[in-house]
């Protein structure tokens, strides 16, 4: 199971023509595993993420995850994580950053993170 989204997420990556792999390490450790990297797109935006998972019930646990979009010049577009910092809002520890607002939202999958880069950079580029 471990082994298959660990494939996924590698097959995710790698499938994309819009991005260079700047970083990409993959921690397996039978049940458990880390996954980090740093990617980079065709706008020099940078998508930095790291997930640290678990196999738990047959289920797919992120212990720990966060996914930091931002513009060449460092300036956050958004950061999706579940660092215990925002008790109050209805998804805790479940968040998302865009700018400075905070906002509810569940762990997403890398995919979805990827797509939403996707059409962040064709909306900028449509709208330039």
């Amino acid at each position: 199971m471990l082994k298959n989204y660990l494939s996924r997420l590698y097959n995710t990556i790698v499938s994309r023509g819009n991005l260079e792999v700047e970083v990409l390490i993959f921690d397996d450790q039978n049940k458990r595993a880390s996954i980090e990297g740093r990617l980079r797109f065709y706008d020099e935006s940078l998508l930095v993420f790291d997930e640290v998972i678990l196999v738990s019930d047959k289920q797919i646990v992120k212990l720990r995850y966060a996914y930091h979009y931002q513009k060449v010049d460092a300036q956050l577009i958004f950061r999706y994580d579940n660092a215990p910092h925002h008790p109050t809002i209805p998804t805790y520890p479940h968040h998302k950053h865009r700018g400075v607002k905070v906002e509810a939202a569940l762990a997403p999958d890398l995919s979805e993170v990827l797509n939403e880069i996707e059409q962040n950079i064709y909306n900028n580029n449509k709208q330039a």
